[in-house]
């Protein structure tokens, strides 16, 4: 089995689209766009912008479910 690849980087659309390009989607993990909102709330409350990985994980712990 494959390891998923999950997308963090600021640039997520591009690299989505080079996972398509290079045919390499099949295990490609894309944050759910709630992990975008949650970041956006808190960059704007608290002026401290956290990586998306870190907005999911802790989202995760907290007890959300992606799907």
């Amino acid at each position: 089995m494959r390891k998923q690849v999950k997308l963090y980087t600021e640039t997520v659309l591009e690299s989505f689209y080079d996972s398509l390009r290079n045919k390499s989607y099949r295990y490609l993990h894309v944050p759910h766009s709630k992990v975008f909102y949650v970041r956006a709330a808190l960059e704007k409350r608290t002026g401290i912008r956290y990586s998306l990985e870190e907005i999911e994980t802790a989202m995760v712990a907290e007890g959300w479910k992606d799907g």
